[in-house]
């Protein structure tokens, strides 16, 4: 083989290459009824054949699957996807997704970042942080247990939650009075956690700590399933109400984008 020859098949080999994967980008963006060959085609910009022969090797790798659909052939994404998307979550941790969005947030918000989890007894954990800079710093200790009741945290996660499930959680957690600002019955933070899971962030509005704000956003995996929460932490001198939404608005945006690098296809609101 000619090097001339040898250097049309690689770049035939990765033209073939591309087009599979955008294949699977327009079934991944179609609706649960597949596509058409020719609708593929038109997609992808190639021909019915092409499109075709693109698809049976997809087929027999099982990254594609095809039905029978009103009298027509559709396809759809395969389970071999699955197989890897899941091998994928697995090799990639939490911590080590997150901490250049957390090393941003704090770039961003000059506040101290943390990253954090829900443990089985319902407390959230914090298991990342980036410091912010200066001499003024707020933030616990990481593996340190916080009440979620009166935790941005806490309530960012606990918003995802069923409400049978929160109010178990709770049950064990206990929502002692921290502040003359906390929630302190399981009613009082219904109407809160409502508020969250619809604008997508909570506040800690001195309620663990007078004079403390702590503002926080959920992360979400490919499930819908709130994993983790961020948040930052500021002394509430000088905040106005427009303040802290514009802080939670970016909470937000950096927590989506975590769950987006998750496999989560929107954000948790």
């Amino acid at each position: 083989m000619t090097q001339t020859a040898q250097t049309t098949g690689e770049r035939n080999a990765l033209r073939s290459v591309s087009r599979a994967l955008d294949v699977l980008d327009t079934l991944g963006a179609s609706g649960t009824e597949g596509l058409t060959v020719a609708e593929i085609a038109t997609a992808i910009d190639v021909s019915k054949s092409t499109a075709f022969a693109l698809l049976q090797t997809l087929l027999a790798r099982d990254y594609v699957t095809d039905v029978r659909l009103g009298g027509s052939r559709r396809y759809r994404l395969g389970f071999a996807l699955v197989h890897l998307g899941d091998r994928a979550a697995a090799d990639v941790g939490l911590s080590q997704v997150a901490m250049p969005v957390l090393r941003e947030l704090t770039e961003t918000t000059g506040l101290t970042s943390r990253l954090a989890v829900l443990d089985d007894n319902g407390y959230a954990v914090a298991i990342s942080r980036v410091e912010a800079p200066g001499i003024v710093r707020i933030a616990s200790a990481l593996g340190q247990r916080e009440l979620p009741h009166c935790s941005a945290l806490g309530k960012s996660l606990l918003a995802l939650l069923p409400p049978a499930r929160v109010v178990k959680l709770l049950a064990h957690t206990g929502m002692p009075r921290r502040t003359e600002y906390t929630r302190v019955t399981p009613a009082e933070l219904m109407k809160d956690l409502i508020l969250v899971a619809e604008q997508g962030y909570a506040f800690d509005d001195e309620e663990d700590n007078i004079g403390v704000v702590c503002v926080g956003a959920a992360i979400t995996n490919r499930d819908g399933e709130g994993v983790a929460a961020i948040s930052v932490t500021t002394l509430k001198t000088g905040l106005s109400d427009d303040d802290l939404h514009a802080l939670g608005r970016t909470l937000r945006a950096h927590a989506e984008r975590i769950s987006r690098m998750l496999g989560a296809r929107s954000g948790p609101r």
